[in-house]
């Protein structure tokens, strides 16, 4: 089995050197993926293209999958090499390769020829093309256009006849550029953002801000092990944990409502600025589109970029939301998005659109900055290949919900203050007690361990993310109401 790697064409308009450097890169990641598979397999490269040799035929769909998926690859063959006899062999092979297909179909012969032979590529063409059109009962030749086109290469002594084309990613091989940490939510922007960074060549770590409860956690955990999976070529890359719950409270009991989504960002970039030389990062990745939500106004985002010296990279700045999620179906990370829980608490009620430095400083100034030191003094930093052996760890189990309390449970109202005192829970005949979300863990072990307690958050999604992140440490007493 063998298959033939072309270049990414800008690739080959690079200076000497450096093309040489990305041939290497990609050679290497090549190998490191196909390995996987086939342990014995040999990649050899040179100044045009790559060779992949396996003796493992029944492979050849893995091959295909896997090689479709590393960046630097503009498109790859698979070839059935033999040697060169004259063009009457050809012809035979030819038949071999193409003759059920070609019959009843306009087709073409494509050659091309590198070496001394007795005869040019044009003379092979209307060769070989003559005698299958007389042999397998094709309809017609026709050069332009052609319903099956047979490509053949003939390299001196060798022929290699042309099985199938597959489009590869292109863009430079991962590892060939700096590396970067990508702030991961798990939605859609992220990982098409993730994605766009790593087919460009730059080796991505991940950054995910835990804004509370292991649901969350275990999904981006999950796509980003993906990600890495698909299209990482199996670099060493890391994932960092960054425990922001006590940080999200910070900001909802000192900051001014309209601030809140913008100092939230600002934390963030401090956070991950901070944590860059862990991993060797040279710049920060966002998922933000312009206008697409309030913090993402290029306002918003000026004052945002304020807080960091690090160059943050935005790849989809201009793109529309449509265009993000139907990119996200095709690299395969929409299933993922769509199931991803969305953090409800951290929304202010009337956020601004055009924040003002002075305006955010001053709100800032009511933040204690030792609970950030805190959170990125506990960051966990581990490799993307045991992020799944930690999401086993984690609890996974159903979280119970309850519509309608029939027995002695007590509802805890979990929404951000201003929320519940604006729109006050009231359930008929039933306690309900309020704990902020960003209070809960620390007054649970106040709580009467024998009562069965109910989180509320409205929609839902935030209220199962603290009800597994509870069940997951250990406590039974604890569901989820759902009116």
């Amino acid at each position: 089995m063998k298959f033939i790697v072309k270049f990414f064409a800008e690739i080959t308009i690079k200076s000497r050197p450096v093309r040489k450097a990305f041939i290497k890169q990609l050679r290497h990641n090549v190998k490191l993926v196909l390995k996987k598979h086939d342990a014995d397999v040999v990649v050899s490269g040179n100044w045009d293209f790559i060779e992949v040799f396996s003796d493992k035929d029944e492979l050849r769909e893995e091959f295909t999958e896997a090689l479709s998926s590393i960046a630097g690859i503009a498109h790859f063959q698979f070839v059935r090499e033999f040697p060169l006899v004259d063009l009457d062999d050809i012809v035979e092979q030819a038949i071999v390769s193409y003759g059920d297909v070609i019959k009843d179909a306009v087709f073409a012969v494509r050659v091309k020829r590198v070496g001394h032979h007795d005869f040019t590529s044009v003379d092979a063409e209307r060769h070989i093309g003559g005698c299958l059109k007389a042999r397998c009962g094709a309809l017609a030749v026709r050069l332009k256009n052609p319903e099956v086109l047979v490509p053949i290469d003939i390299r001196d002594s060798r022929v290699w006849m042309i099985e199938q084309r597959v489009e590869g990613l292109g863009g430079y091989p991962l590892g060939s550029q700096d590396c970067v940490l990508s702030l991961m939510s798990g939605g859609y922007d992220s990982t098409v953002s993730s994605y766009l960074t790593m087919s460009r060549g730059l080796k991505t770590h991940f950054c995910f801000f835990n804004l509370g409860g292991d649901a969350h956690e275990i999904g981006v955990k999950q796509v980003s092990n993906f990600l890495w999976e698909k299209y990482g070529s199996t670099l060493n890359v890391k994932f960092i944990t960054v425990p922001f719950e006590a940080v999200v409270g910070e900001i909802l009991t000192k900051v001014d409502n309209a601030e809140m989504g913008v100092i939230l960002k600002r934390m963030m970039l401090r956070a991950a600025s901070q944590l860059m030389p862990e991993v060797g990062a040279k710049a920060l990745v966002t998922g933000e589109s312009v206008a697409q939500v309030s913090s993402q106004t290029l306002m918003n985002l000026k004052v945002i970029d304020q807080v960091t010296e690090e160059l943050v990279l935005r790849p989809l700045i201009t793109t529309n939301k449509q265009v993000i999620i139907d990119k996200a179906i095709e690299i395969g990370t929409a299933p993922f998005a769509a199931s991803m829980p969305e953090f409800c608490g951290v929304i202010s009620v009337k956020p601004t659109t055009r924040a003002k430095m002075h305006r955010v400083e001053k709100q800032e100034s009511n933040f204690d900055f030792a609970v950030l030191e805190s959170a990125i003094e506990n960051a966990q930093i581990m490799s993307i290949q045991n992020v799944m052996d930690d999401v086993s760890k984690q609890y996974q189990g159903e979280v119970p919900v309850v519509r309608m309390p029939v027995g002695d449970e007590v509802i805890i109202d979990i929404r951000h203050p201003d929320e519940a005192s604006n729109r006050p829970l009231k359930v008929s005949g039933r306690p309900v007690k309020v704990i902020p979300f960003f209070s809960l863990e620390t007054n649970w072990a106040d709580l009467d361990k024998d009562v069965t307690y109910l989180l509320y958050c409205g929609k839902g999604v935030m209220s199962r993310m603290h009800a597994s992140f509870l069940l997951g440490k250990g406590h039974e007493n604890v569901g989820v109401y759902l009116p």
